[in-house]
């Protein structure tokens, strides 16, 4: 074996590039909720003493093969019109909108916590998001962000959660339609979109034909907030038709009446009434796949010997058979060196180059980080 040495130049042979490679993430209604139209929370669900989250997993969370897949829990503001109705946990609900807007919108000039804004215009006013419930997906699921335009949440909006009435078919569809060009980067924790909600299935289900703004995703953080408007009819502030949703939202054991997810229900019981009515819920992950690019060069007229003791043989070239022959090698590695000549880093060839004096190389290495 034979080293040879030669200087990258930093201007023409390293080039920096970013790849994004993308999964799709399907989380069903089965993996969410189980068969629809099971009431009973099963054991891939986890709610903790404290009361302030609901876990889901993608199996038994007691085994080891389970993997996390989101949190979920409910939020309201204190400028929330029904702030004073909560009757259950509402410190705690005032607490967690607190925490994710303290950490998601940030704070304005004078020091004061930013609410959640429906459209992203935060020095524009406008309508706030002062109630709701967060999914804060897994990292696991999520890796460096969720791909902008891809999320996807179908949810059932039927008013009674039973075994007799399924909610599924009536459902909206909410979607961040405008999130691959339309993003807003206002925010701490880096780029969210708007969340629209459109009907999908069933009929006469919004009050009006189109898609009305309901929440914010957050790409890199991998948090959706979504307003409670979504389970709320049109005469009480939400966007569902009144005709079709006279009776609002009831939890899980049906027997709450009017729009109480927030205001009556504690956050775990809230979440199991979320919950057991997605229908469906998919994104594409992103990973970032950062990479240097070095291209080591060989010129016609280099690496044409090679210093190897047995490349002669009684002071002649053994690749020789007569003096008008062309001297030959061999490359077989290429090793990356700091300024200490420190070996750094090796890429082995899959075969063997022949080198002469009548052609050249352009070896590309990538280093992936």
């Amino acid at each position: 074996m034979a080293n040879f040495y030669k200087n990258l130049n930093p201007n023409g042979d390293v080039v920096n590039t970013r790849t994004l490679l993308h999964e799709a993430i399907p989380l069903t209604g089965t993996i969410v909720s189980g068969t629809y139209g099971t009431l009973i929370a099963g054991t891939n669900i986890k709610n903790f003493s404290h009361g302030m989250f609901q876990s889901v997993y993608d199996y038994p969370y007691l085994s080891s093969s389970a993997n996390h897949i989101f949190d979920i829990t409910v939020g309201v503001s204190t400028n929330a019109n029904i702030y004073s109705s909560v009757t259950s946990q509402q410190s705690k609900k005032k607490n967690i909108y607190n925490q994710m807007a303290q950490v998601l919108m940030g704070y304005d000039a004078t020091g004061s916590v930013l609410r959640f804004d429906q459209d992203g215009d935060i020095l524009a006013g406008g309508n706030k998001i002062d109630a709701g419930f967060f999914i804060n997906f897994s990292r696991l699921l999520v890796k460096d962000e969720i791909k902008k335009g891809s999320f996807e949440l179908e949810l059932g909006t039927k008013a009674a959660f039973t075994q007799q009435v399924p909610p599924m078919d009536e459902r909206i569809k909410i979607t961040d339609a405008s999130g691959s060009n339309g993003y807003l980067v206002n925010s701490p924790v880096g780029e969210y979109g708007i969340l629209y909600a459109t009907a999908s299935a069933g009929a006469d289900i919004l009050t009006a034909d189109q898609s009305y703004a309901v929440g914010l995703l957050f790409y890199q953080a991998g948090v959706a907030f979504i307003s409670g408007s979504v389970f709320n009819k049109a005469d009480q502030g939400g966007i569902l038709a009144n005709a079709k949703n006279s009776s609002a939202f009831s939890d899980a054991s049906g027997v709450r009446a009017g729009f109480n997810f927030v205001t009556g229900s504690e956050i775990s019981s809230s979440a199991d009434s979320i919950r057991n009515r997605i229908y469906n819920l998919q994104f594409n992950n992103t990973v970032e796949l950062n990479s240097t690019v070095y291209f080591c060069r060989v010129n016609h007229n280099e690496y044409n010997y090679s210093s190897n003791p047995t490349y002669l043989s009684a002071s002649k070239l053994r690749v020789k058979t007569k003096t008008t022959d062309l001297p030959v090698s061999y490359i077989t590695t290429v090793g990356m060196y700091n300024d200490n000549n420190e070996l750094l880093a090796v890429a082995k060839l899959s075969e063997a180059l022949k080198k002469t004096p009548d052609n050249e190389f352009t070896i590309r290495v990538r280093l992936d980080y």
